[in-house]
């Protein structure tokens, strides 16, 4: 297994470099800024990329998916629910990306955005069970993704509730790599620790912890931070509608 975590400011943000280093297969989660590095950590580690994902359609940042894809030769990946005006490769809850001896499931996790999806990991040559999931902005360490930035927070703090509910049935040893960290937009307690397990979350993720869908609709809809600027400008920009619309 190769792993390879960015850690951004401006804006803040993880990204991923991960997959089969027997194989040479590997995949780019969430890049953010100047392509350069991904394809550069790639040639580090003798891999090929093969897919760049976004887990959702980002309203904090204009993607360079798309252009690290065009440079890699990669697919594209967004979720299938995402309505993207543009070629990718459409994935769907349960879907499985394959990287040599690793894969990639696919989770439809929506709440942040309807289309946010998951990728939980796992290493055939060390064993059967997942070894770690990336959670983009549903799952955070210290906190969720805010809810209102592409429906109702009531709305999609509903949703967000069951996907939480799918991501707390993974086993407690699998380790959470997320999005964002402290300074983000996207999140009201996060710690500046960017990567944490699904059993630590449990025990000290407030909003991770409530089991009761209306106390944890009430929660995420409090003290909602400011939107990022020209939000729904950028989401736009990402969707490519506003390419379309000129």
């Amino acid at each position: 297994m190769i792993l390879r975590q960015f850690l951004h400011s401006d804006p803040v943000g993880i990204s991923y470099l991960f997959g089969c280093g027997g194989q040479a297969a590997g995949a780019v989660v969430d890049p953010v800024g100047d392509i350069q590095p991904y394809l550069q950590a790639a040639d580090n580690a003798g891999m090929r990329i093969h897919f760049v994902i976004d887990t959702h359609v980002h309203a904090d940042h204009l993607s360079v998916g798309r252009a690290l894809a065009a440079a890699a030769g990669a697919e594209y990946v967004l979720s299938a629910e995402a309505g993207v005006s543009f070629p990718h490769k459409g994935v769907r809850d349960g879907d499985v990306l394959p990287l040599g001896n690793v894969s990639a499931t696919v989770l439809h996790t929506p709440g942040h955005t309807p289309e946010h999806i998951c990728i939980l990991v796992t290493d055939r040559t060390r064993a059967d069970e997942p070894w770690f999931v990336f959670t983009g902005h549903t799952l955070m360490v210290g906190d969720l993704g805010r809810t209102e930035l592409a429906a109702s927070a009531e709305e999609g703090a509903r949703q967000l509730f069951k996907s939480v509910r799918r991501l707390k049935e993974l086993p407690d040893y699998v380790e959470v790599l997320p999005g964002a960290y402290a300074g983000s937009v996207c999140g009201r307690r996060l710690s500046g620790k960017p990567s944490s397990a699904i059993g630590f979350e449990k025990r000290h993720n407030q909003a991770f912890t409530i089991e009761d869908e209306a106390e944890f609709v009430r929660f995420m809809v409090a003290e909602i931070p400011p939107a990022p600027p020209e939000a729904a400008k950028i989401r736009a920009a990402n969707s490519g509608a506003a390419a379309a619309a000129a």
